[in-house]
């Protein structure tokens, strides 16, 4: 997937040096730049899949323009480059609309990392949204009309699909089969359930089976099942060694002191960035998907 990205940023040898990596590493384009915030608005930004901005900047701050460009109508990912170590402003970024941050100086193989993750979950988003239109079109073919709120975008949705590129796992295969669990929770806590009060997870993939992908013939349900279990799993595993990974590398670091406590157990993560360190590939780790899945929901909800 070829993308396109904007800079925002102050220092013309940082915006020459991702100009050059985006374009050597294949990953797109870099259509626009701009030295600060305030001479930046949505309209420049109509062809734009991905916009890398600076935290600070003189005139606007990348927090600021951040906000000035969403009100205006820019829903596309942002990606925060700096130096700064300030966990509160970092935090504040994340809060205000980051999906994702590049430390200065500039390292080559963290900005191809960071920007294939968000290729990755631009791909799977497109994906979803093909999806979403054809079943539009069924729905419209078998009823000769769309219901208004049938397969619309939901901002729990939107707040998923950030999370998931937090994460480093938009681009696994069990990111659908995850937005499905977040789907079936929401309508669950609308009739009083408690989503942290999770069937057993055999229970859980065979309900979303049935009531959102409607597949009610044992032995295919029963192959879903298997087929879906494996998914969530592998992907559940991406994300914990993405955590331990961020853990080992920097343990300040503000998406693993997040995330890694809420998502998992926290001795679970200690021990893989142990077999991470000492270069094990594989894990002994035990990974509770249950807590994972539940865990998952409440952080998308905010609660």
């Amino acid at each position: 997937m070829s993308l396109r990205f904007f800079l925002i940023e102050d220092d013309a040898v940082v915006r020459k040096m991702l100009e050059k990596i985006i374009g050597e590493s294949g990953l797109g384009e870099v259509v626009g730049q701009a030295e600060d915030g305030l001479h930046v608005s949505a309209d420049q930004l109509y062809s734009v899949d991905v916009v890398l901005i600076d935290l600070l900047m003189p005139g606007l701050d990348g927090i600021q323009t951040i906000k000035k460009l969403r009100a205006q109508g820019f829903a596309g990912p942002f990606v925060m480059i700096s130096q700064v170590e300030n966990k509160e402003m970092v935090g504040k970024a994340y809060l205000h609309g980051v999906d994702t941050y590049i430390h200065k100086p500039i390292n080559r193989y963290e900005v191809i990392s960071v920007l294939k993750r968000v290729a990755e979950y631009l791909s799977v988003a497109s994906s979803l949204d093909s999806i979403r239109r054809l079943l539009q079109t069924l729905e419209k073919n078998k009823n000769g009309h769309i219901p208004a709120t049938t397969y619309k975008t939901t901002h729990t949705e939107q707040k998923a699909r950030q999370l998931l590129l937090t994460l480093g796992i938009a681009g696994e295969a069990g990111t659908s089969d995850l937005l499905s669990i977040i789907q079936w929770l929401e309508e669950r806590e609308r009739h009083g359930q408690a989503a942290h009060d999770l069937p057993q997870l055999k229970e859980l993939y065979a309900q979303i089976l049935q009531h959102v992908h409607g597949i009610y013939d044992e032995q295919l349900l029963q192959k879903e099942m298997r087929a879906m279990e494996q998914r969530i799993r592998r992907m559940v595993l991406q994300a914990f060694t993405h955590l331990s990974s961020l853990g080992l590398a920097d343990y300040t670091n503000p998406t693993f002191e997040h995330f890694a406590p809420r998502l998992f157990d926290f001795e679970e993560i200690r021990l893989r960035m142990q077999e991470l360190e000492a270069g094990e590939k594989a894990t002994k780790c035990r990974i509770n998907v249950k807590k994972f899945l539940a865990a998952f929901y409440m952080e998308v909800k905010g609660a």
